[in-house]
């Protein structure tokens, strides 16, 4: 039988155990060669002194710790002070039966080598955007001509045969739909940046909802009624919004499922980045719902397009929401468990030299 140690040493990817006083307790031999120190050196050592993580991982860090529930991130620079960083997907989760104590791994994009540079990927994401655009364009104009053919053929058939045509109709409307979509990433402009109400823009995200996709669900507002002006554009917050309701709506399997949209300001949350500069995000937004939470096969690609729990999902409502919130400047994370599961938008202010 293979031991625990054998395992935690043989664990490819580097693996961290923080203790309740977020100081490295033990890291296996992945994490010495990730950090380029030694296992001896930084035990002991609190974990955000050594390991650099370009979010503001450690408040959803204590709050995946205080729920006793896992945290997936993804895409983030992370490195050391001994090493350049690179792009990686963090996973947070407690340890069974050692209250406090919190399992950190990393799944470095590049094991070999510094992280492709931003603006390089950055210009990959927009050449294979214009090229999902185009290839969409162009499917679009043969599927309008087997609609028409379709609804042609149907006038004078049987209505047994008609089913048949209705299906043509519906499935090419269908796809058409899903092309739609993917033209969003291309068409979507640079947000129109303005002093946005945050608290507005929920309120007609939850009467939409009300009203139509989330009809069946009990929708709590616990707003911080202090909550200064966001920096953003209104439209595409409403769309973030949307989107999220509308996956939480759809995740719950219960006709009388919960949603909770929590807003609060948290002074300390700073997305720090790998040149070493930073940028405070302290507007919170939680959409929190009761479903049974994601799927473990996408949890680490939950933002990434055409990934869905669902079997006629698509794909793309998170995909969308990410990059809307990355155009603002701004970060998005989840957190899931069975019957918990919190989306958690983190937004910058107005400028103070706009407010004047």
């Amino acid at each position: 039988m293979i031991s625990g140690a054998t395992l935690w040493a043989s664990l490819p990817i580097p693996a961290f155990l923080i203790d309740a006083d977020d100081r490295i307790a033990d890291m296996n031999s992945a994490a010495e060669g990730f950090l380029n120190a030694s296992r001896k050196s930084v035990l002991g050592h609190p974990v955000w002194d050594q390991i650099a993580i370009d979010a503001p991982i450690e408040g959803a860090f204590a709050r995946a710790r205080r729920d006793d529930s896992a945290l997936f991130v993804n895409d983030i620079d992370v490195g050391s002070g001994n090493r350049a960083p690179l792009q990686c997907g963090v996973q947070v989760a407690p340890v069974v039966d050692h209250p406090g104590q919190m399992l950190l791994m990393l799944s470095p994009r590049e094991l070999a080598g510094r992280m492709t540079q931003t603006h390089s990927a950055k210009s990959a994401a927009q050449s294979a955007i214009g090229m999902a655009e185009m290839l969409a364009h162009e499917i679009k104009n043969p599927l309008a001509g087997i609609t028409g053919a379709a609804q042609l053929l149907s006038m004078n058939l049987t209505a047994e045969d008609f089913e048949l045509t209705d299906l043509i109709v519906a499935e090419c409307r269908r796809i058409v739909k899903l092309l739609e979509q993917v033209e969003q990433f291309g068409n979507l402009s640079e947000p129109d940046f303005h002093p946005v109400n945050l608290h507005d823009v929920l309120d007609r995200a939850r009467r939409s909802a009300v009203l139509g996709f989330g009809a069946h669900m009990t929708i709590i507002e616990d707003y911080d009624p202090s909550l200064p002006m966001a920096w953003g554009d209104a439209d595409q917050m409403l769309q973030v919004v949307l989107n999220l309701l509308k996956n939480a709506s759809e995740a719950v399997v219960s006709k009388h499922g919960t949603i909770t949209i929590r807003t609060f300001y948290e002074h300390s949350f700073r997305l720090r980045r790998s040149d070493g500069t930073g940028k405070t995000l302290p507007l919170q937004i939680e959409i929190i719902d009761d479903g049974p939470g994601l799927p473990a096969a996408i949890r680490d690609d939950v933002f990434d397009p055409f990934v869905s729990g669902r079997d006629n999902g698509t794909g793309l409502g998170l995909a969308l929401v990410s990059k809307i919130i990355s155009d603002h400047n701004g970060w998005i994370s989840v957190s899931s468990t069975p019957g918990r599961t919190v989306f958690r938008l983190s937004l910058s202010r107005v400028p103070h030299e706009m407010k004047t």
